[in-house]
């Protein structure tokens, strides 16, 4: 028969980060304490799910900058710029030896 603690003993355990975040102005501290209260968790639950959600979105990979870009004046009604012809390269400069 297994005890309680042999089973928490068998399981994998996770190592958990912790941060200090000091110099925190009493209004945001105030902000989050609310915001917080509201979703019925703690501070630093609060915290976590703040900090997970806003680089949620950095784990992408980067993706063509011009669609990108195109993207985000789309509904601006987008842009179309006029591209210059290409012309043929220019030779290097002799250097002298």
């Amino acid at each position: 028969m297994h005890t309680m603690q042999s089973l928490i003993a068998s399981q994998p355990t996770e190592t958990m980060a912790s941060i200090t975040i000091r110099n925190l102005d009493q209004e945001t501290k105030d902000r989050l304490r609310i915001r917080a209260a509201r979703r019925r968790r703690s501070m630093e639950d609060e915290a976590r799910n703040i900090l997970r959600e806003a680089l949620a979105g950095d784990a992408a990979t980067p993706g063509n900058l011009a669609a990108s870009i195109a993207a985000r004046f789309e509904p601006l009604g987008g842009v179309d710029l006029e591209l210059p012809p290409r012309e043929p390269m220019r030779d290097p400069p002799a250097l002298p030896e």
